[in-house]
């Protein structure tokens, strides 16, 4: 699970969508340590992501701390994110702690960590977004495959929530109605898997072996996933 947060008043520095610093939980100021800190991460997590709306970071530690290579972790915030074609509305993030090549924080250095870190924390979707991204040639096989494991046709023509379902449509011809199913989303052995109401159909996302779902939610128009992740760098 997540690792618990520092209490009030440890310092911290916090990074939003403009780069400002502003004063840490508890009132500490930061410092130009954790302040250029943070604004690597951000340029770092930029070039990562294809598109980010609004970001927020919030480090957990002290100066001292980072200065040894050191940090205790790391809390972060996005919205309106597009990560290898697959478009986030929501990510709310924890990592454990993390070590940094103290050279890499140098101004003109981009941040360097000297290890992998662990993740957890929660991801949103919509399902417009999700549909768009599916429907790219990146994520196709995956949304045809779900298409065929559930309707048993392909390729997925779209996708909607409604309520606690994820209802999924495949078009047989031109000439003919769309198809759609409402399935059941749960989180099973790390993985996400649908289950069709009609008929039991079953279909398991494949998952990198370094992130594992552990909770899923459907409401209206969203899909929350709940999981933890290794990060290398």
């Amino acid at each position: 699970m997540a690792p618990s947060s520092p209490p009030p008043g440890d310092g911290g520095s916090r990074s939003n969508a403009t780069g400002a610093t502003p004063a840490a939980p508890g009132g500490n100021q930061g410092g130009p340590v954790l302040a250029l800190l943070a604004r690597g991460l951000e340029i770092w997590l930029r070039r990562q992501c294809q598109a980010i709306e609004a970001l927020e970071i919030q480090l957990q530690g002290s100066a001292a701390q980072l200065l040894q290579g050191r940090l205790e972790g790391v809390r972060l915030q996005a919205r309106q994110v597009v990560f290898r074609d697959l478009r986030l509305e929501r990510v709310e993030l924890l990592s454990g702690p993390l070590r940094v090549r103290r050279a890499s924080l140098l101004p003109g250095k981009d941040l360097e960590l000297e290890a992998p870190f662990a993740v957890a924390g929660t991801v949103v979707f919509r399902d417009g977004d999700l549909g768009r991204s599916l429907a790219c040639p990146s994520w196709r096989p995956l949304g045809d495959g779900l298409a065929q494991a559930i309707l048993g046709l392909t390729p997925l023509a779209g996708l909607r929530i409604e309520e606690e379902r994820l209802l999924l449509m495949a078009i047989p011809s031109l000439s003919e109605q769309p198809v759609e199913i409402a399935t059941e989303v749960r989180a099973v052995d790390g993985s996400l898997e649908l289950e069709s109401e009609e008929g039991g159909a079953v279909a398991r996302l494949p998952m990198d072996p370094a992130i594992q779902i552990l909770r899923a939610r459907l409401r209206t128009g969203l899909l929350e996933l709940e999981g933890e992740a290794r990060v290398t760098t």
